[in-house]
């Protein structure tokens, strides 16, 4: 206990697992708190006064337990013993080997296969924040500076976007910030107060980060030495090395980036356009993802979605992922031969992090030999491609040596464990080979012992066995003790039986363990050598999971464009003069990418969208279920789809260069905030006014809702007149005030057009079809009794408008 005391001084309240023998025990505070979120036993240990709690786990199975306590929030320290007990002078040496927190995670076990796990820092410096986040599993390692007025609400947008299971920040950031600390609490994201001298020198951090890449500048990265975003790199690396207690092989560069370079996409917008997942139960399936992968590998799926969160605002970026779109979405045999090659790739991405960070066993070698043997495969069906994309993969250099070795060495289904033997090839070392049989004669011998002695005693019952304690053995029942031979030596009386050895058997015995010990010693150290020859290729397998990754989200790009019946979209730079190459938005018989697929496509209305110096301000009037919000969405997914290179749901497009897309929509509230429905709504719209440009996309539905009437009716006027006048971005506003429509006969550019409606009586038809031309009423009381408001409400309620319908409102005028 006073080891276990001391070692536990050294976790800085992680949850410490004491290795003793085949369990990993908890004592004290730890026992406490790990039986009550495990939900396994509490023991105990001493008497009276001395007495204290304890729980432990079988240490073969650890995993899942420590998987559920780290998916809490927890830390868990690992204590192993680092020598053999039986061998060991005193109390067995034990260290703690790796400390697992959530933005540290590496066992395949433990992660979820499409989804990154990131680390991240933020780093607050007079001149700016900077920001850095990576994955341990992968080795991917990205860093941002942001500066300027909206800096902060970068970084509040990148924390969303990036959604790290972890975030270092300096002590005190969160107690002096309210919004970021909420930030973090609602999305999840465990904030570990971190001190690091260098969290806010650029130059500390410069040359601990020079030392680590093992470089003299880090201008081949990308940096001048200066950016805030080293700061925070250093403490990712810091961090690492302080819970990985390992090398950190897979992480062998680091990556400046800039949102610039990407189109903006705001929480709100993420979270309406339901892109990863959906705002009703945070669920995968119905969400824009949910019908774009179709990838074949973890890596490809990895890819596939950060691409929809960055969506890309370089045309000619676009335009090489729609090349390879459009040439595998035209050869269906090639689609499903490449398919079916990748099917064969397994994860080498996290695959080769764990060999480099030395924490892979002989079946992630296995399979990281399976998956380079399929490379030639890939390689020639892509190498007659004319897509820059596909020919680079067709190019990769497959690193043949890598699969020899393994394949030569590993045997083809090893044990899990790499220290219990069985892992290496006969043929591969001639001196293992030699020990082997040395073991193999040994044991055959021994084997044969239990029928050579029952011919020469006549002990029909006589066994040979073995155990731990004893060894190898000859047991002989009661009843026959008076047949044993003189040369017998009684080891071990038991309640039956009496167990004995001889002479030649312990030589035998002697003989075998020794073998075995060796030969357990030698497989293990040949194992680590084949590991570490395969580390030394980490660069190699980074750029091939790289490459398959990529080829994997453009395959199931056009998988989805073929199956879903999706076209090229036309990107239209504002670079451009030519009047037919105009920044305009067409869009022919355009479709929701996931309501279509939920309906079926039969059911479907597609319609049409146009934006050009005719009309870019389009306002919206119809009623409730009509359909205006899933015409809107879909237009914004259709062109954020043009902006990650992917097809589109459309006959036709033609897809001007977005920088952001902005969308308000539906009756939310922020409680946890304090925020009222109509205060999230007036935020959610600044945010719009004050960051909208002339190439944004704007949607607003339902602007001015949460107040009084003429209050809303003000807001929305002056809104839709600002968007307009000042920032002339395209905008669709869904909107019941009628009175708005009036501005199109006010502002050129601002057209009117509604959801059509077929009156059956007294109820209404919804033909979900865009038409020109402002509706002429909004149908809120059929839609009501579509709803199943009590008859009686719906007849006072026909009452009551028949007499405001006679009050006039001449809001045209204003």
């Amino acid at each position: 206990m006073k080891q276990y005391r001391q070692i536990k001084s050294q976790t800085d309240g992680a949850i410490l697992m004491f290795r003793l023998g085949d369990f990993y025990e908890m004592f004290e505070e730890d026992a406490e708190l790990a039986s009550r979120e495990l939900e396994i036993t509490l023991t105990g240990r001493g008497t009276g006064e001395n007495r204290f709690p304890m729980c432990g786990v079988p240490y073969h199975s650890v995993e899942p337990y420590i998987s559920k306590l780290v998916s809490k929030g927890y830390k868990v320290a690992i204590c192993e013993q680092m020598e053999d007990p039986s061998q060991a002078k005193g109390i067995v040496d034990r260290q703690i080997t790796r400390i697992i927190t959530p933005g540290t995670i590496t066992d395949q076990s433990m992660l979820l296969e499409k989804t990154n796990n990131f680390l991240m820092a933020v780093s607050f410096g007079q001149d700016g924040i900077g920001l850095s986040y990576a994955d341990a599993s992968t080795g991917l390692f990205k860093s941002l500076d942001i500066k300027g007025n909206s800096a902060r609400k970068t970084l509040f947008d990148e924390i969303e976007r990036i959604s790290p299971a972890e975030c270092l920040l300096a002590p005190g950031v969160l107690e002096n910030d309210p919004g970021l600390a909420s930030l973090l609490s609602s999305r999840k994201i465990i904030a570990t107060k971190y001190t690091l001298k260098d969290l806010s020198d650029p130059q500390l951090a410069s040359e601990k980060l020079r030392r680590f890449f093992g470089v003299s500048s880090l201008e081949g990265f990308g940096f001048s030495g200066k950016e805030q975003g080293l700061c925070a790199s250093s403490s990712i690396i810091e961090y690492l090395e302080q819970t990985q207690k390992t090398e950190l092989g897979q992480i062998t560069r680091l990556s400046l980036y800039s949102t610039d370079r990407f189109m903006s996409i705001d929480p709100p917008t993420r979270k309406n356009l339901e892109l990863v997942e959906t705002m009703k139960d945070r669920s995968y399936k119905g969400s824009l993802l949910s019908i774009l992968d179709r990838t074949a590998t973890p890596m490809g799926a990895r890819k596939l979605r950060f691409w929809l969160l960055y969506p890309l605002k370089d045309e000619k970026e676009i335009n090489l992922r729609l090349d390879a779109v459009e040439e595998l979405s035209k050869e269906a045999v090639l689609r499903q031969r490449l398919l079916a090659a990748l099917g064969g790739i397994r994860d080498i991405e996290r695959l080769s992090s764990r060999t480099a960070g030395k924490s892979a066993n002989a079946r992630d070698l296995v399979a990281l030999k399976e998956s380079l043997l399929k490379l030639p495969d890939i390689k020639e069906l892509l190498k007659n491609c004319t897509s820059p994309i596909l020919k680079k993969t067709a190019e990769v250099n497959a690193i043949e040596e890598v699969a020899e070795l393994i394949g030569s060495a590993i045997n083809d289904d090893p044990p899990f464990q790499v220290k219990d033997g069985g892992l290496i090839k006969s043929g591969f070392s001639a001196e293992l080979d030699e020990i082997r049989q040395a073991s193999f004669s040994g044991k055959k011998w021994i084997s044969d012992l239990e029928e050579k002695e029952r011919q020469r005693t006549g002990i029909k019952s006589l066994k040979v066995g073995f155990t731990k304690v004893f060894g190898y053995y000859i047991e002989v029942t009661s009843s026959n003790l008076k047949y044993v031979p003189m040369d017998y030596i009684r080891k071990q009386t038991l309640v039956n039986c009496e167990r004995f050895i001889t002479p030649e058997l312990k030589e035998k015995e002697a003989l075998v363990l020794n073998a075995q010990e060796r030969l357990v010693e030698m497989e293990y150290e040949l194992f680590c050598g084949i590991r570490e020859a395969t580390a030394r290729h980490i660069k190699e397998l980074q750029a091939i999971a790289d490459t398959i990754s990529t080829t994997d989200a453009l395959l199931s790009l056009a998988e989805t464009a073929a199956g879903e019946n999706y076209v090229r979209p036309v990107i239209v730079g504002a670079i451009h003069v030519d009047a037919a190459r105009e920044p305009h938005l067409h869009i022919i018989s355009g479709r929701h990418p996931v309501v279509e697929n939920t309906i079926g496509h039969h059911l479907f209305v597609p319609n049409d969208t146009v934006m050009d110096e005719n009309g870019s301000f389009i306002m919206l009037t119809g009623p409730n279920m009509a359909g205006k919000s899933t015409y809107m969405r879909q237009v914004a997914l259709i062109v954020l789809l043009a902006h990650i290179g992917s097809f589109v749901p459309a006959k036709s497009a033609s897809v001007p260069l977005t920088d952001r897309i902005f969308t308000r929509v539906g009756a939310l509230d922020d409680l946890y905030m304090g925020q009222s429905t109509f205060m999230v709504e007036m935020l959610e719209t600044a945010n719009i006014l004050n960051n909208a440009t002339k190439d944004s996309l704007v949607i607003l539905d339902e602007i001015g809702r949460g107040t009084a009437t003429f209050d809303g009716m003000s807001i929305a006027c002056a809104v839709a007149e600002h968007i307009h006048e000042k920032i002339g971005a395209k905008t669709f506003f869904a909107t019941h005030y009628h009175e708005l429509t009036s501005l199109a006969d006010k502002h050129r550019g601002i057209k009117n057009m509604n959801i059509s409606v077929k009156e059956d009586g007294d109820g209404i038809i919804f033909l979900h079809r865009i038409v020109d031309g402002p509706a002429d009423k909004s149908y809120g009381i059929q839609v009501a009794k579509l709803a199943g408001l009590p008859s009686e409400v719906i007849f006072r309620a026909k009452e009551v408008y028949k007499t405001l319908e006679m009050v006039e409102n001449d809001f045209g005028k204003l």
